[in-house]
């Protein structure tokens, strides 16, 4: 009897902690996607958008299926899930993608990219005030060389641009003031060059990571403030270069062509990836400085997506993977359970 209750308690023990383990092994990340209506416009991928109040401008860009680059754009209400075709790029605007955007001042900038011959650095500005589908102006041309696959951000009325592709990756950064009108070099970032870089803004400061230089997925992060002009390193991005127990054996968020958005004070990656069209999906604490994973994009995987935040509700849309390009959008509910059926 005594060995048979011993035995007993052997076989319960191994199976607590085979369940503990399996648990642990396959424990669920949080975070739930959300599919909204689809984009109305051209399937596209390596476009821009920017946003102004209530509203998010999606534009330009290249659609693989028709071989060519895009200058319309379309406008999204959140509030009734619906796109409006508005001003498109003048004539006189080549055509583009990889090209930047940033808004400022209530209005909203487009600007360098590529046309499928040249690299551009030609500037636009969009009032949606004017008439009833806005209206594009040109301002002075962006004082860095010719280049794509850059990042834009705009913190109160200016707006940045740096980094990219000229023919060298880069590191240099201009600010371009919505008042005066005038472009001012900037201290350029730390660390490495890189093009196809991840930048979000929280705080009236801007972070920056990911990209490629010398065909090498960079891991160096760094943090710009406007009021001192002056950037600050923070953790790298990968547990492979960071002596650090707290780190996870599989932090890594290295890549390129990932999106970003912010909510709640926090910054997200997504999509994209190094070497391959991703989905995994990385929330970042800018008090801690550390990222937590969440539930993957549910989307189809893809590179080259746009992100944006409205009213502090963000979205993810467009993009392609290989041949296949996409007009689905999603937002991201962080706190919630996956729920596939929603």
């Amino acid at each position: 009897m005594q060995l048979s209750k011993m035995l007993w308690w052997i076989l319960l023990s191994t199976i607590l902690l085979f369940a503990a383990c399996d648990d642990d092994d396959d424990e669920e990340l949080l975070g739930n996607w959300v599919e909204m209506g689809a984009f109305e416009g051209i399937p596209r991928t390596d476009a821009v958008v920017f946003v102004i109040g209530d509203y998010a401008y999606l534009g330009t860009g290249y659609n693989g299926e028709e071989d060519e680059r895009l200058r319309d754009f379309w406008r999204y209400d959140a509030a009734s899930d619906s796109w409006q075709e508005v001003a498109s790029l003048p004539s006189e605007a080549p055509a583009r993608n990889g090209a930047v955007a940033f808004s400022a001042n209530g209005k909203g900038y487009v600007g360098t990219g590529y046309d499928g011959d040249n690299k551009l650095k030609d500037f636009w500005e969009f009032d949606p005030a004017q008439g009833d589908n806005g209206q594009w102006t040109q301002i002075a041309d962006f004082p860095g060389t010719a280049r794509y696959s850059s990042i834009g951000f705009g913190i109160n009325n200016q707006g940045y641009v740096g980094t990219g592709y000229d023919g060298n990756r880069l590191k240099d950064f201009y600010r371009y003031d919505a008042l005066s009108g005038d472009w001012t070099q900037i201290t350029s970032i730390g660390g490495s060059k890189r093009r196809d870089a991840a930048v979000f803004v929280l705080e009236g400061k801007a972070y920056v990571f990911t990209g490629v230089d010398n065909s090498t997925y960079v891991t160096d992060a760094w943090m710009y403030d406007p009021e001192s002009d002056s950037w600050t390193e923070k953790r790298e991005i990968t547990s492979n270069t960071n002596d650090d127990e707290s780190y996870d054996d599989d932090y890594s968020l290295v890549g390129s062509n990932i999106v970003t958005f912010t909510m709640d004070g926090c910054g997200y990656l997504t999509t994209g990836g190094a070497g391959y069209a991703g989905n995994s999906t990385w929330e970042y604490n800018p008090i801690t400085d550390f990222w937590e994973e969440k539930t993957n994009f549910e989307g189809s995987s893809r590179s080259d997506a746009l992100g944006f935040t409205i009213n502090d509700i963000p979205y993810v849309a467009t993009g392609n993977s290989s041949a296949y390009y996409f007009d689905d959008v999603w937002t991201f509910r962080p706190d919630e359970e996956q729920n596939d059926n929603d």
